[in-house]
């Protein structure tokens, strides 16, 4: 842009209101600023209606050039600011994604729960408005969770969950499930590695409405240092997502899957028709369903009888005074897998009992049993098997099994009634539950009387009704749930004492 010259402008031209030179007196091409600064008490000065008035000093030229140098200054300080406006933006954008922070390390400012007398609640971490599922890597000391970062995008967090302090952070990302449902959470180990996974199910094309278009997308986190590794296949139905073993299993809820590996994220489909039925095993064929993965291959059941494929098979692994074609698997946990048997025919208390018992997934050899009172009405569901942080000891219901001292409990009175739901196990064998629960939902949602349990002795002991049990345990940490009165929901740490 080109500076006006003197003879741009009329002689004797001033401001007017519209912004433009109007012919009339208000400064001369000889007038000058005065030394004041631009205005003097009996000089010129600025007036309403944006125009100068009075004695004012100064040519047009002058007074260009030093309204040029203000716009000049101005400029520069709007730059500045800005650029240091866009830093802290981008910086927060890397960190959170939002205003607020997720986690507090003070829980001093969070109400503090009533908890075992094992856990220290004055002490430990809290995440706020989370998702219902979180994960945990035991041996790289994370748990991950998700948290929303926009209206329908979502972010994986991890923290120490010793600490609280913050991990790495994943980057935001659309699943296929509708804005109002979280994805869904868990976590794998292979190797020595382990990973955090998550998952949706839906069309990448909404308005598509084909059930062949829908696929299962997963994003498989390194749980150490948060590299990700994006997955999707085709799927049909609804499906079921674990990672109780070394690899990713989505399968129908049948004998149709797809086994992931959490390393390279190949795929591979097994049909029905490629399970390996053991010959002679009629049973296997009936209601077959692919239960997980283990080092060895497939964990597939029937009606009854179950059997690895390309590995072992049940009815060569029994527990004793069982009978040998009756095997049902439960669940699988740290490379073990729970099952339920029938007693011998023979035997007097075949009608009122069964045995659980602990395989080893590796080869299926039998590690701990105990005999169970059957109940009068069969569960919904089977009971889901927990791992302490160092795998010595599982529950599952009113099961505990020590494994080092191959010993099993079954917590309940003698004629079946007040059975125990375990909730949590840590690496001590102190294991926290609920006497007359419905399940581990219920126990944890304050149903039935709380209890803890030293699995050493295997001796329950009463808690005072209001204490709130642990969701899980990490290392060193229980895990506590509560949902606050404007229903958000609240995930926090308590260090254990000693």
């Amino acid at each position: 842009m080109r500076r006006p010259r003197p003879d741009d402008v009329p002689s004797g031209g001033r401001f007017s209101r519209v912004g433009r030179f109007s012919r009339g007196s208000g400064f001369s091409r000889g007038s000058r600023f005065s030394r004041g600064g631009g205005y003097s008490p009996g000089g010129s000065r600025f007036r309403g209606g944006g125009r100068f008035r009075g004695g004012g000093e100064g040519t047009i030229r002058q007074r260009i050039v030093r309204l040029t140098l203000v716009v000049g200054v101005i400029v520069l300080a709007l730059l500045l600011l800005l650029s240091t406006c866009g830093g802290n933006k981008a910086a927060k954008t890397k960190d959170d994604g939002a205003a607020k922070k997720a986690v507090t390390n003070v829980v001093d400012r969070a109400p503090r729960l009533s908890v075992p007398d094992g856990y220290d609640a004055a002490r430990g971490w809290e995440i706020v408005d989370g998702s219902p599922d979180f994960a945990l890597a035991h041996d790289t000391n994370r748990l991950a969770y998700l948290e929303r970062a926009g209206a329908d995008r979502f972010r994986l967090r991890t923290l120490d969950p010793e600490t609280g302090e913050r991990g790495w952070d994943g980057e935001p990302w659309r699943p296929l499930f509708t804005p109002d449902r979280f994805p869904r959470l868990l976590s794998v180990a292979k190797d020595d590695q382990e990973y955090f996974v998550t998952w949706s199910y839906g069309k990448l094309d909404p308005d598509e409405l084909r059930p062949a278009d829908s696929i299962v997308s997963l994003d498989i986190y390194n749980a150490a240092d948060g590299s990700r590794l994006r997955v999707e296949t085709p799927w049909v139905d609804a499906p079921k997502v674990s990672a109780a073993g070394p690899a990713i299993l989505i399968s129908d809820g049948k004998a149709t899957s797809a086994v992931i590996d959490p390393e390279t994220g190949d795929v591979v489909k097994v049909p029905p028709g490629s399970l390996g039925y053991p010959k002679g095993c009629k049973e296997c064929r009936k209601l077959t369903e692919v239960h997980g993965v283990t080092a060895k291959g497939l964990l597939v059941g029937g009606a009854k009888e179950f059997w690895v494929r390309g590995g072992w098979f049940s009815r060569q692994s029994a527990p004793k005074d069982t009978d040998t074609a009756s095997g049902v698997p439960a669940s699988m946990a740290s490379g073990y897998i729970l099952a339920k048997w029938q007693k011998k025919r023979a035997a007097k208390d075949a009608r009122t009992h069964e045995v659980w018992a602990v395989h080893d997934a590796a080869n299926g050899k039998v590690v701990a049993q105990v005999r169970c009172r059957k109940p009068a009405i069969n569960p919904a569901e089977d009971p889901r098997l927990i791992a302490s942080p160092d795998g010595r000891f599982l529950i599952a219901g009113r099961l505990a099994f020590d494994l080092d001292a191959k010993k099993a409990y079954c917590f309940e009175e003698a004629d079946g009634t007040q059975p125990l739901t375990l909730t949590t196990v840590s690496d001590d064998g102190t294991a926290y539950g609920a006497v007359s629960a419905r399940n581990t939902a219920d126990a944890l949602a304050g149903g039935g009387n709380p209890v803890m349990v030293d699995l050493t002795t295997a001796t329950p002991e009463a808690l005072a009704t209001n204490v709130r049990l642990p969701s899980a345990e990490a290392s060193g940490v229980g895990l506590f749930r509560w949902t606050d009165s404007k229903d958000r929901p609240h995930l926090i740490g308590y260090p254990r004492r000693g």
